[in-house]
């Protein structure tokens, strides 16, 4: 019977899945399981020698003190380094006295090599942990334990033994908002396995304030989260820096938006990345309606062209224009005038990638010249009427003067008082003719030298026919046909009086030098042309030679013709009124053909 239990029990140890040996307290092996002897190179069935565990294992010399232990120890196996892990448990007969070591031992090569790798992945990252001032940090959920790598502890200014609790580690961040988004990022990943990564700051352990990016990547095992492990990075400076660059670029945009300029930046198809304020008043649009947007899409065809062509030229050749004046006509027809210049623009490397553009709007300066220049105009006709006049005045008060010492003087010797009589008669004429040209020369002044009452809108048509009822009869004595072709609807800018004058001095001069042999016809006529009314009154009547008197036309006291009434002061006086409103009198004249008079009113010196 006892054979029989002898032989099932060594049949049963053989069998046993781990790797298991008998020891005596002596250390020699009593029996072993086949896979026991397969890790040390044994073949089973085979009758071996006295073997002693120590021959084995010669570091379980603990064996002998019957106490249960666990050691890790190394065995080649077919020439290969192989790892092991054996415990060693007390063996007890029935009267649990200690007989030996039961002996169990696993090939752990696998795991010795994961551990291996993994620890050369922890070297690796903390070299590049610390080649790239990375930190990283590891939390144990079910230990509640968290680990930080000497460079995290560094971010922080901890010292190397410090070794913080969750708690901790979240005091850290700066009360409130910071504090605030770890807790429940953190609360997140494990609850639900979300990962995080976010800007946060954190008071060091010197109490420094100081921004960081912190991550958290959960690990997960059998659906639940067992363990985070994340990144910490001080990004203090960087974040510094990009403030400093917000604000400066706050700064410049700030500056730009408030210049009296137009800035704009186009990239190398002329398309605008960047405008200020001024751009946009100026275009009627918003800054995202301009962004992307080329001349083509603001002006006139012809005009984006041009301004094409120019921004390749200073992209192509990199050189810049600068103080162009320009004339910028948008869509709506709106004419603007600029002083623009156009800069190439360069990126980091030195190549153009578009340009700068500034404008300057002078419209108002160029209106201002273009007054400048009329009120030159204005004063040097001024001048050389005023150099006329003086002329005149001279001339004619000077031969009134004479007159008078001459018949004076005759009156002075003359004793017969008929011849008296006469005299007294031709003074009293030459004082009469004495004070119409002071009257003649008092209205010059009074139109050259008073300021003109308010100009008015006057109906031109309605004018002219208000002119022939006043001269109605004139007309009829001289047979006189006055055709009105003007529009009813066109007006001047004049003042009443002036355009009173002026047509009745041009209508009665019409009929007044009118052929002997024909009915004197005037036809008056009015056309608009930009900014301007031209009033055209044309006769059949004698006509001017304008070759012998083209330059003394509008002189006063310039006659023509061979009549006792003509004094040659209406055309001076209809000239001089006509420039005080800002206007300009031409003429057309051909001897026995007739005359056209052509009066321009000037609708911008409103």
């Amino acid at each position: 019977m006892k054979a029989v239990e002898r032989i099932d029990q060594n049949y049963l140890i053989k069998q046993l899945p781990t790797p298991t040996t008998f020891v005596g307290k002596n250390g020699v092996l009593m029996d072993a399981s086949d896979s026991w002897l397969e890790i040390f190179g044994l073949v089973p069935n085979k009758k071996k020698p006295r073997l002693n565990i120590l021959d084995f294992i010669p570091e379980a010399k603990d064996f002998q003190n019957n106490i249960a232990f666990s050691l890790r120890h190394k065995s080649i196996l077919n020439g290969t380094i192989c790892h092991l892990e054996s415990s060693f448990t007390p063996w007890f007969d029935d009267k649990e006295n200690v007989l030996g070591s039961i002996v169990q031992t696993k090939n752990i090569s696998t795991e010795i090599e994961k551990e291996l790798e993994i620890e050369h992945l922890k070297n690796i990252l903390r070299f590049k942990s610390e080649a790239a001032k990375i930190g990283w940090w590891e939390y144990d959920v079910l230990k509640e334990e968290i680990s930080w790598c000497e460079e995290t502890k560094r971010i922080h200014r901890a010292p190397k033994s410090y070794q913080p609790n969750i708690n901790e580690a979240i005091n850290f961040y700066k009360s409130g908002f910071s504090q605030n988004k770890i807790s429940m990022l953190f609360h997140r990943a494990i609850s639900k396995g979300e990962a995080y990564e976010a800007n946060l700051t954190i008071l060091t352990f010197e109490g420094e304030e100081r921004w960081v990016r912190t991550t958290g990547n959960p690990i997960i095992k059998e659906g639940k989260v067992v363990k985070l492990f994340g990144t910490f990075k001080d990004i203090h400076q960087q974040v510094m820096t990009e403030t400093k660059i917000k604000e400066n670029q706050q700064l410049l945009t700030t500056l730009i938006d408030n210049l009296p300029l137009n800035v704009y930046v186009k990239d190398l198809a002329s398309k605008k990345v960047l405008v200020n304020k001024a751009e946009c008043d100026y275009l009627g649009k918003s800054e995202a309606e301009l962004l992307g947007k080329s001349d083509f899409d603001l002006y006139d065809k012809k005009m984006a062209q041009i301004s094409r062509n120019e921004d390749l030229m200073v992209m192509k050749h990199l050189k810049p224009i600068l103080g162009k004046e320009t004339e910028s006509a948008k869509k709506d027809g709106k004419t603007t005038y600029f002083l623009s210049s156009k800069i190439p623009r360069f990126d980091l490397d030195g190549r153009v990638n578009g340009l700068i553009g500034i404008s300057m709007d002078i419209s108002a300066i160029k209106k201002k010249e273009e007054q400048l220049q009329n009120l030159i105009s204005i004063t040097t006709i001024q001048n050389k009427k005023l150099v006329n006049f003086a002329h005149i005045v001279s001339h004619n008060l000077r031969s009134h003067s004479a007159n008078f010492s001459m018949l004076l003087e005759f009156l002075n010797y003359e004793e017969n008082q008929e011849e008296r009589d006469k005299i007294l008669k031709m003074l009293n004429q030459a004082s009469n003719n004495l004070l119409e040209t002071l009257e003649n020369l008092n209205q010059v002044v009074d139109i050259n030298t008073k300021t003109p009452q308010l100009k008015k809108h006057l109906n031109l048509h309605d004018s002219i026919v208000k002119a022939q009822q006043n001269i109605v009869a004139f007309s009829e004595k001289n047979k006189a046909q006055i055709i009105n072709k003007i529009p009813k609807q066109i007006t001047v800018s004049s003042v009443p009086a002036y355009l009173d004058s002026i047509i009745l001095n041009l209508i009665t001069n019409a009929i007044k030098y009118k052929k002997p042999d024909l009915d004197p016809v005037i036809t008056i006529d009015a056309f608009q042309k930009n900014n301007q009314v031209c009033l055209r009154i044309a006769d059949n009547g004698l006509g001017i030679d304008l070759e012998k008197n083209g330059d003394k036309i509008f002189g006063m006291y310039k006659t023509f013709h061979d009549r006792d009434d003509a004094k040659g002061f209406g055309l001076y006086l209809v000239r001089n009124q006509i420039e005080a409103m800002g206007g300009t009198i031409t003429v057309e004249s051909e001897v026995d053909k007739g005359s056209a008079f052509n009066v321009y009113f000037n609708e911008e010196n409103e």
